[in-house]
Formats: C-alpha cells, structure tokens, sequence
C-alpha cells in the first residue's frame, strides 16, 4: 500500500460530488410515434434505467405495486431500476409486448417505433441508459420505483420545459451526433429529476443520502470515495474530519449503517469488481487500486464478501448480478 505525494481532500459537497458522478451510457433511444388505441408491455431490464419523454398527447403508464398514472404532454418519468411496466393510450386497451412490434432500426442505438390503431396521436422519446460508477449506481438504488415530473408544476421549472423541447427537436429527425446529444441532454434531465427528489423526498433525508450531506461523516466518506488505496483507519478519518475517534465512529455506523471498516470494504470491492468486469488489469494490480498491499490479502477479503476468489469471478460474472 502506498500513499501519494498529494494529500487527498474531500469534496466540500459530497452530494453533489455523488450528482456528478451520474454519467449516463446510453443503450437504446426511440422516438415513438403511437396512435390510439395502442398499449406496449416493456420488460424488466436488469441493472439499466429506463426513461420517457411525452413530446405530445398523453397515455398511462402502469407497474405492479403502484397506481395507474396518467403521463401528459410535457412529462418526464424514470423507471430507476427498470422495472417491468405497461403504456397505454387509455387504460382499457390491449398491449403488445415490446418484442413484437416491429421498429425502424436507424442505428445501433437509436430506433422509431410506428404502431397503433389509428387514432389520436400520442409522441415519446424513449431511453434505456445505465450508470457506471458505483456511487452514481449506489445512489440510484435508493430511488423509488417511478419518478414522474411535469414541465407545467411550478416545481419543474423552466429547465424540464426547455430540456423536454430541446429532446423533441433532436430526436424529430436524427442528425449527425444525435445520439450523442440525446445522451447530454438525457443527462441533463435525470440529474435534475433526481435532484428534485433529493430535495423533496422524506426518504432522502435519512440514510447514506443524509450521511453525505453531514457536514464531517459526508467528508469522509469522500475521502474515500475519492482515494480507496489508501491506508484509510478509523483514527486517520476521525482526525482528517476534526473528531474523537468515539464519537466519529459511532455517528458513522448511525447514519451510514455500516462500521467504518465494513462500508470501506464493501466500496473496494464494488470499485474492484468493476475493475474486473471492465478491464483486463491483472488481479495483483486491481488488489492495489483497492488498497491491500498484497493479492493474497485482497482475495481473502474478496472471498468473505463474495464467497469465491475474483479469479472465479471473472470467469464467471453473469452469476453474480448484484455486488452492492
């Protein structure tokens, strides 16, 4: 384990450093022009967010557990964890499953669905993005199941109308770069979306979300967050945060519900498992990265997380989904 010349910092706002981390890769972006009566059943996508953009006219979107809602123009609606959920045109009509109705494949990512019975007019953008850090996926597993924003609530602002507008003019007809503009654009309006429910939210207000935004707990785990190769203990935290080491552990383990040494462990590990999912770094060095001086070491604390070597867990990734 070595230290860098550079002393770490934390952030001055560790929340929005969280904010900052929610980098999108899109998947998939449709424009979906739907004539009533129409419905479209979208499955479950595991470990992807999905999102709607209701450019005109207005449908419902349905999920198992939550009530019918009705999405009118100028609506913006995450599906945080990318749920199973119907749209529809109105709530009595027959739904298709995704898979069978054909699309117009512009590009890899980008497709136009035309489909319905004729009728009224109803226009959505559509997403299917995912987030890649594991702060940015660890925040977003705190979301509820549906988020819903209208550009005409006060609370909205101008910035989800303009946002929504710029959205319907780039995906109208795709030019050179649109995807790329889609995807900032998309940005834009999840950032926003979560950051209204950070404000308004009860359930934001309590748990790791809270301990970001305590002033001492929020700097350390920036520290953290920021450098996991180093020699991060209890006392050294205590003192970068101006605190007794008695009473800087025991509002850490309150407020995150996690010992310092265990949430220190389980955020190497997911950076870690990163790391093997993504690169080809041997395991000696991704055991660096993550703080350990040596390999057997960062096996034997990757063992009792994840009850297998990260050898076999690189062999074997699709058998491991969840490595919150």
């Amino acid at each position: 384990m070595s230290f860098s010349n550079v002393r770490p910092h934390a952030s001055a706002d560790p929340l929005g450093e969280a904010l900052h981390l929610l980098r999108l890769t899109g998947t998939l972006y449709c424009r979906a022009e739907l004539t009533a009566p129409w419905g479209v059943e979208i499955p479950h996508i595991e470990n992807h967010m999905m999102f709607s953009v209701v450019t005109s006219g207005q449908c419902w979107i349905e999920m198992a557990g939550e009530e019918p809602r009705l999405l009118q123009q100028g609506s913006l609606t995450l599906i945080p964890h990318g749920n199973a959920h119907i749209l529809r045109s109105e709530l009595q009509a027959d739904a298709e499953p995704l898979g069978v109705i054909p699309i117009d494949q512009i590009s890899d990512r980008y497709e136009i669905m035309q489909y319905g019975g004729g009728g009224a007019l109803t226009q959505a953008t559509y997403g299917v993005v995912r987030f890649d850090h594991v702060a940015a996926q660890r925040l977003v597993a705190l979301l509820p199941n549906i988020l819903c924003l209208n550009s005409w609530n006060a609370e909205s602002g101008s910035w989800l109308q303009s946002t929504l507008g710029l959205i319907a003019l780039e995906s109208s007809v795709l030019q050179a770069g649109g995807e790329t503009v889609l995807t900032r654009l998309a940005d834009i309006l999840i950032i926003q979306a979560i950051r209204a429910w950070l404000i308004s939210a009860p359930e934001a207000q309590t748990g790791w979300l809270a301990a970001l935004r305590d002033k001492q707990i929020g700097r350390a785990l920036s520290l953290m967050h920021k450098s996991p190769d180093q020699e991060w203990s209890v006392n050294r935290l205590a003192r970068e945060v101006g605190m007794s080491r008695s009473n800087f552990s025991a509002r850490f383990t309150h407020l995150v519900g996690d010992s310092v040494s265990r949430y220190l462990t389980k955020w190497r590990m997911q950076l870690a498992c990163k790391n093997l999912e993504e690169t080809s770094e041997s395991i000696s060095k991704i055991a660096l990265e993550s703080g350990y001086q040596s390999e057997a070491a960062f096996c034997r604390a990757f063992r009792r997380l994840y009850n297998v070597p990260p050898s076999h867990f690189r062999k074997n990734m699709q058998q491991f989904p969840a490595k919150q």
